[in-house]
């Protein structure tokens, strides 16, 4: 076969560099370890990137694959932690930027009768890498949860305004933390925790206590903030609550970002 022309590799003149490039919306099997020591089959959503310097006109996109079929037909933690600096290697680059987002499922049992039901979390796992530099982690977890407004019950003779809400909560850490303890503690800063599987006994249960712990989305963060100032695993955090208010017109927000001291 003749020599195909690599037309990627040509010269650029605009002298402006690209910051990632690559590939996205990426499906691919994952393999994650719960708390229990379990394997957890699921499916992520991937992102692969590098940066591309001014000069070059393209990246070679079937690189991104490639790399990532390397690792076999289903990827582990540790796979993907070492992608960045294979995506660096493979594609000539500085700096590499991952993304694998995909569902968690954990088994929970409801408050009351004890049934259990499969609750699903989404979790994104962030990476970035720098040539000859340090490498980037962040996890997140997105939660859904209900809050009970402090408000309305002040104000009402009877009943309060709930909602679900989702918390999506970001962490650098020291040491590797576990999805199962970034879920709960997601949880236990809110009104109350949502289940998949209620029978009326259980239903009773979590609509009383979400009206004995009415909290606002600005308490919503505060306690999760809290609780991560206070870890001393953590380097870093992020925590957005948005509420999908039920009797407003909009949905209530807020967010708090801190960096820890090492």
């Amino acid at each position: 076969m003749s020599e195909l022309k690599d037309t990627q590799n040509e010269r650029d003149d605009r002298q402006i560099a690209i910051d990632r490039v690559g590939v996205k919306s990426l499906r691919f099997p994952l393999m994650v370890k719960d708390k229990s020591g379990a394997e957890q089959h699921t499916v992520a959503t991937v992102a692969l990137a590098v940066d591309l310097p001014h000069h070059y006109k393209g990246t070679h996109m079937s690189r991104f694959v490639e790399v990532l079929n390397s690792h076999g037909n289903c990827l582990s933690v540790r796979d993907m932690a070492g992608l960045p600096a294979a995506l660096l290697e493979r594609l000539e680059a500085q700096r590499a930027h991952v993304e694998f987002e995909f569902p968690f499922f954990l088994s929970k049992p409801a408050p009351v009768t004890g049934q259990t039901g499969m609750m699903d979390y989404q979790v994104k796992f962030e990476i970035d890498a720098e040539k000859g530099g340090e490498t980037d982690f962040i996890v997140t977890v997105m939660v859904p949860v209900a809050t009970l407004c402090p408000c309305s019950k002040a104000i009402s003779d009877y009943g309060a305004h709930n909602q679900r809400g989702v918390v999506t909560y970001s962490v650098r850490f020291k040491k590797p933390v576990w999805i199962e303890d970034m879920i709960k503690r997601v949880e236990q800063s809110a009104s109350c925790e949502l289940y998949s599987l209620l029978k009326r006994p259980d239903e009773k249960e979590v609509t009383e206590r979400a009206y004995d712990n009415p909290v606002f989305v600005e308490d919503l963060v505060r306690n999760i903030a809290q609780a991560s100032n206070e870890d001393a695993e953590l380097l870093w955090y992020r925590v957005e609550a948005e509420n999908f208010e039920s009797i407003h017109n909009h949905n209530a927000y807020a967010v708090i970002e801190n960096q820890l001291t090492d």
